[in-house]
């Protein structure tokens, strides 16, 4: 199989590609990518692998704040990750991420996610930490702690350095899931 990877921000991602990402994250999420979610994924970095069929993978970096320690950190943060169901398990989440997280590495003082269980995996194995701590939001109604997302939250401290575990994460706020 050969395969192209392709790292482009939003704005130079044509129309049909966003179609063929979008297609794909609708399928590889079962129909649960909601628009918001869709919406999270954009205005970053990017990648892309395709093969003869495609599309067949997808992962994207975009920058947040999150509040640790009384510090606002610019968090590069991992969106719409997928991979086509015919070429799972054959390395191509594993690429889409290296190239994300050399961008968090080099750009952010800290990466962070929200996993699945079943995508915890493959973040763990790749050194991503889940987050011990709790986890807040900066609402329009002020800082509301989001527990139900504690837990799913990993984190690679990147040019900050190693985080707090005693400490909290303030995440800024965005429509549909904050984290």
């Amino acid at each position: 199989m050969t395969t192209q990877l392709r790292l482009a921000h939003t704005a130079a991602l044509d129309p049909s590609e966003l179609l063929a990402v979008r297609a794909l994250l609708d399928e590889a999420f079962d129909g649960d990518f909601s628009d918001a979610d869709w919406d999270h994924g954009l205005g970053g970095m990017h990648v892309l692998i395709r093969d003869e069929d495609g599309i067949a993978a997808h992962g994207a970096l975009v920058m947040r704040r999150v509040r640790h320690r009384g510090r606002w950190l610019r968090t590069g943060y991992v969106e719409a990750v997928a991979v086509r169901a015919d070429v799972r398990r054959t390395g191509l989440g594993g690429r889409v991420m290296a190239e994300l997280e050399g961008l968090a590495d080099r750009a952010y003082d800290l990466g962070a996610l929200a996993a699945s269980e079943d995508g915890a995996p493959l973040y763990t194995a790749r050194g991503w930490q889940r987050w011990p701590g709790q986890v807040h939001a900066l609402s329009p109604d002020g800082i509301v702690r989001l527990r139900e997302d504690e837990g799913g939250v990993y984190v690679r401290p990147a040019l900050a350095g190693p985080l707090d575990p005693g400490g909290e994460l303030v995440f800024d706020w965005r429509d549909g899931d904050v984290t």
